[in-house]
């Protein structure tokens, strides 16, 4: 029913032709740092090609770039950097904290590792990947604050110029600021139409945390929808290109992943273009609480310990075709 709706709202709407350079390309977090609101995505599902990183920063100007130890793809990332010839500076670093690294003494150590396998001396935003701890961890509470602690003496030391986490909720940001003496610069979480959660972008604008979305085309489930579709047809754009303007618009900073070429080439021309609120609007109502991530399998993945002895699945131009994955 809801797809014949949209189907006949889409169908009398004027088409889209806004050209030029539309929005801001970077977002100002509250302690005034500034983030790029587009990147690049690392996470390992498809794989990961060196020649795809290099590309995106060299010819496609990508300048924020996200991945976490539990990728894999780190040290690949160094050389990849290095390659790009694009300086350190101009480039924002991401990466993440894996869960079992979570504890007073171990936090510190484990950043350092990253730090080490990227090839830098700092990092622009380092972040606890999950709310949740191995199964074995006798005081969950407590080292998540332990925890927390340590990332804002990092960042106190200026090894980090920001401080996140990633996939909480708002009862988990409610409970880590509670003791915490700097509120989280930075949410990342899973972020699609499928995925629209106002109440928690509500409370992220309210305590000034920079929402941030992986995920934004839904793993491609959400490129074959008929509203996706008609609007990227009014708009003259793909389906990933509307889906990313739309996070944009929504002011979510939108990291897509990709190993191709073409696509990298295509997720990044997004500020051309704007959608109209009746597209925003469409898009918006597609909303329905759906995940595309399995959340009941990360503790199973926690207790696995994956990230020490993890192959990562390397791969390259002539091997994209079959090994690409998108969200």
């Amino acid at each position: 029913m809801f797809m014949d709706i949209s189907a006949f709202i889409i169908s009398e709407m004027p088409v889209t032709t806004s050209k030029g350079n539309f929005g801001p390309r970077e977002v100002e977090l509250s302690n005034y740092v500034k983030m790029p609101i587009f990147g690049l995505g690392t996470s390992h599902s498809g794989g990961y090609s060196q020649e795809a990183v290099v590309y995106a920063l060299k010819d496609c100007n990508y300048r924020l770039i996200d991945t976490a130890k539990r990728y894999g793809c780190e040290e690949f990332l160094q050389s990849a950097i290095h390659l790009s010839g694009v300086p350190r500076e101009e480039i924002f670093l991401t990466s993440k904290l894996w869960c079992t690294d979570y504890g007073k003494s171990s936090t510190r150590k484990a950043f350092q590792g990253s730090m080490k396998r990227l090839g830098v001396d700092y990092l622009d935003l380092f972040m606890m990947h999950w709310p949740l701890c191995p199964s074995n961890f006798m005081h969950k509470e407590k080292t998540l604050e332990e925890t927390w602690r340590e990332l804002e003496m990092l960042y106190d030391e200026g090894l980090c110029r920001a401080i996140g986490v990633s996939n909480y909720n708002i009862d988990d940001l409610e409970k880590l600021m509670d003791t915490a003496s700097v509120t989280p610069h930075v949410n990342q979480v899973e972020f699609h139409p499928f995925q629209n959660p106002i109440e928690l972008r509500e409370f992220c604008h309210e305590n000034k945390i920079q929402m941030e979305g992986y995920c934004p085309l839904g793993k491609g489930k959400l490129l074959g929808e008929k509203a996706v579709i008609r609007v990227a047809k009014r708009c003259g754009r793909t389906p990933a290109q509307v889906l990313i303007r739309w996070s944009i618009e929504n002011n979510v900073v939108t990291i897509p992943k990709s190993t191709q070429v073409k696509r990298i080439k295509e997720n990044c021309e997004v500020f051309d273009f704007k959608l109209n609120d009746d597209e925003m609007d469409i898009l918006n109502s597609l909303h329905d609480g759906r995940r595309i991530v399995d959340v009941s399998s990360i503790q199973e993945k926690i207790d696995s310990r994956l990230p020490d002895g993890y192959k990562l699945k390397l791969v390259n131009y002539e091997a994209e075709k079959i090994n690409y994955r998108h969200y």
